[in-house]
């Protein structure tokens, strides 16, 4: 398969993701339908074990107004319904169980009706849109940047409290002696009191003065220590910015050249540049987004000379495709078991999707180029598989169609049957594209109109 161009991957993936979300909403629907329904079973479950447990409370209540006059009936009755009781819990409980698998039978068969239903209808799901490609849709008009995120960068250290020094140290007068208190040596006592109080004074204040100018160098210390590590976080954090800066500006340029390569392409385009038309169809291509369990691939090449596009599309091989018809829940064996689809099932629709591809892709290419540089389509459908007889990788082709752009544009799609449609263009087609039987192009093909 050919490499897609830049243009071309950008809207293939932008395809795949709308489809992801297509996927993803239908997928939340058919879960919240469940969740209802889940959510009214469990109510109804909820009001009946309600209900049983009122009857019993009452049930219970009589029995032990009977137990007083009758012990020995009560606790045998008492018995016989903890049995019937337990049963019945046995019951509903498998009965649940049933519900819940029968759910998930039903979700099962949803969606793999879901899957053959985008099989069998990849024709009109196309025609439902058109498939020209605004080249001005990828232009980038406004770079999306992310948030600068500093982090813990962003976050200055807290300040540190103010510095609190423990009381100092006060001074408080004894009180002299005074009258006959003084005379009879108190004078004496209360000079020594003085000077032992004077010594333990001076002693705190000095121990005070020691602890306050140790709190101070610390505090000092502290307030080093912060305003170093502030200026690293402050040098940290510029360089951060510094380097969110310049992913921008990457950002920026990325989306300058882009949009300058896209300028081109479109200039280019304008002038018949064979590769940009090329390039061009390679998008359209990208655009065709196929159903999960069929999905097809491309590789194509256009000649300005003859205004001609060679295309190949390849399939899935039949023994990828879902074979079950439908999921069934076996009650005696607790299990979920399938039924396979009737081997004439599983052929017709395989065949009907491989008429359907080839269709389609004419229908999007020629939609697609409302200029009319592509004047004619030479389309190969095919499967990629290993030969039983060699061992080998080799592609089968299922339609070798050859389609001018009149012609095939005069078509109402909506109202054709693909193989009718291919068998009028002269298209070789395979008599069994399940068995992989190759179309038979030794009469050629016939290219109606050209």
């Amino acid at each position: 398969m050919a490499k897609r161009g830049f243009f071309a991957e950008l809207n293939h993936q932008a395809q795949l993701a709308e489809r992801r979300r297509q996927q993803q909403a239908a997928a939340a629907n058919r879960a919240h339908v469940a969740a209802q329904r889940e959510a009214a079973r469990v109510l109804s479950a909820a009001e009946r074990a309600h209900a049983a447990a009122s009857r019993a409370s009452a049930a219970d209540q009589k029995a032990a107004e009977r137990a007083s006059r009758a012990a020995e009936k009560a606790q045998v009755a008492t018995s016989r319904a903890s049995v019937a009781d337990q049963k019945a819990a046995e019951r509903e409980a498998a009965r649940l169980l049933m519900e819940s698998r029968m759910a998930e039978v039903e979700a099962m068969n949803a969606d793999l009706a879901n899957t053959y239903s985008e099989i069998d209808s990849m024709l009109g799901t196309t025609l439902a849109v058109d498939d020209f490609v605004d080249l001005e849709a990828l232009r980038i008009t406004n770079v999306e940047h992310p948030p600068f995120d500093p982090g813990e960068l962003g976050r200055p250290a807290p300040q540190l409290p103010a510095l609190e020094y423990p009381p100092q140290p006060a001074w408080q007068e004894l009180a002299a002696p005074r009258g006959l208190g003084g005379a009879l040596g108190g004078q004496k006592r209360y000079e020594d009191h003085l000077v032992q109080a004077r010594v333990q004074y001076d002693e705190a204040s000095r121990h005070w003065h020691e602890h306050a100018t140790a709190m101070y160098a610390a505090y000092l210390t502290r307030i080093t220590e912060r305003e170093s590590a502030e200026r690293t976080r402050l040098a940290a954090l510029e360089a951060a910015r510094a380097r969110y800066d310049e992913e921008c500006r990457h950002r920026e340029q990325d989306a300058a050249e882009q949009n300058a390569d896209l300028d081109r392409f479109i200039n280019d385009l304008a002038f018949d540049v064979e590769s940009a038309i090329q390039d061009y169809v390679g998008i359209v291509l990208s655009n065709s987004v196929y159903p999960d369990a069929f999905p097809v691939t491309y590789d194509h090449h256009f000649d300005l000379a003859t205004r001609e596009l060679a295309l190949t599309a390849t399939v899935p091989a039949p023994s990828s495709l879902p074979t079950v018809k439908e999921y069934k829940y076996a009650k005696a064996k607790d299990e979920i078991t399938s039924t396979t689809q009737p081997a004439r099932e599983q052929k017709e629709r395989y065949a009907g999707a491989v008429w359907q591809v080839a269709a389609r892709t004419l229908h999007e290419v020629f939609e697609a180029d409302r200029a009319g540089r592509v004047h004619s389509i030479s389309l190969t459908v095919a499967c990629d598989h290993i030969a039983p007889h060699t061992g080998r990788p080799e592609s089968v082709p299922l339609v070798v169609v050859g389609a001018d752009r009149d012609t095939f544009t005069a078509f109402d799609l909506a109202n054709v049957v693909p193989h009718a449609t291919l068998t009028h263009l002269g298209a070789a087609l395979s008599k069994s594209p399940f068995d992989l039987t190759p179309a038979d192009t030794s009469h050629g093909v016939r290219a109606t109109g050209r």
